[in-house]
């Protein structure tokens, strides 16, 4: 059963990614990756919101936290997109997008279990 929740998750965070990323880079035409910032973050803190709110071994979290975050966050999208503006010559937009990812994902994270476990716990 928890295989079909990860699947079911999985099966709506995947278009989720790349329907946000797609109307996030629509909005910043510019080369910084916004798209993919948005949604590491957004999934940060939802992920954190499942762990805060429910244990690791729930139905709720299979779906929400594993298959739905996992298929809608991205580290090797970031670390492409990293890469790619260092070989672009834009060594402060990789080290700004390397820090604002890391930061902004790690305070999401914690801010969402902080809320989780506040909420329904």
């Amino acid at each position: 059963m928890t295989l079909l929740f990860v699947a079911l998750g999985a099966a709506v965070g995947a278009p989720a990614r790349y329907l946000t990323d797609r109307a996030i880079q629509r909005l910043h035409r510019g080369h910084f990756p916004f798209g993919t910032l948005t949604v590491n973050v957004v999934g940060s803190l939802i992920l954190g919101l499942a762990a805060g709110g429910t244990t690791t071994t729930t139905g709720v979290y299979a779906l929400v936290g594993l298959g739905f975050c996992g298929a809608l966050t991205t580290y090797s999208t970031f670390g492409y997109e990293t890469v790619r503006l260092l070989e672009q010559r834009a060594p402060r937009r990789a080290l700004a997008n390397a820090a604002v990812s890391i930061a902004a994902g790690l305070g999401a994270a914690f801010a969402g279990v902080a809320i989780g476990t506040a909420v329904w716990r």
